[in-house]
């Protein structure tokens, strides 16, 4: 692949917001917003563009989304799902994005469990590559869609206290905000059980107690994968909720101005007590619609000639 080559893929590819500039994640937050004042359902932007979603992980919402970003851009949309594969025969990753990228797609969506795997199948492929979740490395269009829903709520993202609570050691969520929230000026601390911290990420951003954590202008809950109580980390689900669950008595304390955010899927009565999910202050609905927009920017970001 020529030097030039490959810098404008890199420039069209989302592969993290780690190393993306404040004024590129900007523009795509921007460009987000003119996506959702748009009255218009289908505006073809990208007809006769091709592009694959790769799911090597599962994954609903994040597919769904991104195909009905792609379909309202109207791109032609190819969905790949690991199990029914030749994954499944041993095929490798890298075969099956070379595979695709020699039928003649534009783009690939891709979602796998290794981390560090997608820098280097961008370095040898070439159609720019959108991360859609890396192990515990990124996921940036979720990044992008909590930055959007921050702003819309709050005007600006300087100055706000973030908190994000839960499982940040297995967290690609939490990183990709981390990163991106940094870049903007908000405070970002965390909140998590000993055995759930990431302590590479403590020098960036320190962490609280509970009752600090909930002083925060936002909220984010992490999801809690309940199966880490078959590996010893979570003692039950009833416990997690008691010492790091938004239940309705601490969702009473926060200030009337705060905002509570989910990944989601919420597990509900774990993270989030059920009546908290569906309150005023709660924005977890409102961030699944804002991932259709955002998507449709770095669609259009990747694919548009």
């Amino acid at each position: 692949m020529t030097t030039a080559i490959a810098s404008k893929l890199k420039d069209r590819s989302l592969l993290g917001l780690k190393d993306l500039s404040r004024n590129e994640i900007e523009s795509i937050l921007d460009r987000a917003a003119y996506w959702e004042s748009e009255p218009q359902k289908l505006v073809p932007v990208l007809q006769s563009r091709f592009a694959a979603n790769m799911f090597f992980e599962n994954s609903t919402r994040t597919r769904f989304s991104f195909e009905m970003a792609q379909k309202r851009l109207g791109a032609q949309v190819l969905n790949f799902a690991a199990a029914a594969s030749s994954v499944e025969k041993g095929e490798s990753i890298y075969d099956t994005v070379r595979t695709l990228e020699s039928m003649g797609i534009d783009a690939g969506v891709i979602r796998l469990k290794p981390s560090g795997v997608l820098e280097q199948l961008a370095e040898k492929v070439n159609v720019p590559l959108v991360n859609a979740g890396d192990g515990n490395n990124e996921h940036p269009t979720q990044a992008l869609l909590d930055l959007f829903t921050m702003r819309k709520t709050f005007g600006e993202l300087k100055g706000l206290r973030v908190s994000i609570i839960g499982d940040v050691l297995h967290s690609r969520v939490a990183r990709s905000n981390l990163w991106a929230l940094q870049k903007f000026g908000a405070q970002v601390s965390f909140c998590a059980p000993s055995n759930m911290q990431a302590p590479e990420l403590a020098e960036h951003a320190p962490y609280v107690t509970m009752e600090e954590a909930l002083k925060a202008d936002v909220v984010m809950m992490l999801r809690v994968q309940l199966e880490r109580h078959a590996e010893g980390m979570l003692k039950s689900a009833e416990y997690y909720r008691e010492q790091y669950g938004l239940t309705e008595e601490r969702a009473d304390r926060l200030s009337p101005g705060t905002i509570i955010m989910h990944p989601a899927p919420v597990n509900r009565n774990v993270e989030i007590d059920d009546a908290v999910v569906e309150s005023e202050q709660s924005r977890i609905f409102p961030q699944m619609a804002n991932g259709v927009p955002i998507r449709m920017a770095v669609m259009e970001r990747a694919m548009k000639l």
